[in-house]
């Protein structure tokens, strides 16, 4: 979706959809925006209690099952398992896609991991095609008149122009884009805290290999799980600038992560997209 600055200032239902590698404040600008105004749309949260609530309820029951005490009292149904994944709280999901390595320091094997990428590959696609229809309920039965997509951080790995395109059509897309003197404080905080993270399949079958290379591993079991989620973890966000710049340019438009974040409410957000699309008008 493309719009001068004057048509959207005059948009009267606006809808926008935030990309952006994550870190950048994608969710904390979502979050700067009246609560009573803004429908909050979390596509990571949408993940999480549709498309992947079973699998990920599975994955625990299965943790669970290991633990003899835990065992006994589910073949009972003596207690249960679920969720309490939250827009602010998303462990769970990560925690399902895990971490390639040793499995006796709670690794995965390249096939479960390689499933597990796919299950979640195919959940992100489907939260993102519900945005329209999230579009029509949030302002039919809850009265939005306007709309915010917390569009996960690896959108752009989708490799699926259809979705892209659905998105600019309802949407209006932005960029939030990490300028290079901020890179290396998001790099060196995903290194110290290294997080489950999803993995294009051809970018994951050329630097796997890579790695294993470098540091001499014979197979992904001998690998500890957040040694490989450090090392990957650079090249993983370089890849993704270019994805996320090609589709700014092709279908929506960019702001910097610094202005972004210098964001303190609803007039200061709707002036910074004016202008960026001001900006890339020129």
């Amino acid at each position: 979706m493309k719009m001068s600055p004057q048509e959207f200032l005059q948009w009267e239902s606006k809808r926008i959809t935030l990309l952006a590698m994550s870190g950048a404040g994608k969710t904390t600008l979502a979050n700067k925006l009246p609560k009573d105004k803004w429908f909050h749309y979390s596509g990571d949260y949408r993940i999480g209690t549709k498309y992947l609530e079973e699998a990920i309820l599975d994955n625990i029951k299965r943790q669970a099952m290991d633990v003899p005490f835990l065992r006994d009292l589910l073949l009972s149904d003596s207690i249960y398992i679920c969720n309490n994944i939250t827009v602010d709280n998303l462990t769970p999901v990560s925690s399902f896609l895990g971490k390639i390595g040793n499995p006796a320091l709670g690794g995965l094997s390249l096939e479960e991991f390689k499933r597990r990428q796919v299950l979640h590959h195919q959940a992100e696609v489907a939260a993102m095609q519900d945005v329209p229809e999230f579009i029509r309920k949030a302002e039919e039965i809850y009265g939005y008149r306007h709309f915010i997509n917390d569009a996960g951080g690896s959108v752009c790995e989708l490799d699926d122009s259809n979705v892209i395109e659905l998105l600019a059509e309802n949407t209006l897309i932005i960029y939030i884009k990490i300028p290079p003197d901020m890179e290396h404080t998001i790099i060196e905080r995903a290194q110290s805290d290294p997080k489950p993270l999803y993995y294009r399949e051809q970018f994951l079958d050329k630097k796997l290999p890579e790695f294993m290379r470098l540091k001499g591993y014979r197979s992904t079991d001998e690998i500890p799980p957040d040694e490989f989620v450090r090392w990957v973890f650079p090249e993983l966000f370089l890849s993704r600038l270019p994805r996320y710049q090609a589709i700014a340019d092709q279908y929506g438009y960019t702001i910097d992560a610094r202005e972004a974040g210098q964001v303190c409410g609803e007039e200061d957000f709707i002036r910074l997209i004016a202008a960026a699309i001001d900006a890339q008008q020129q």
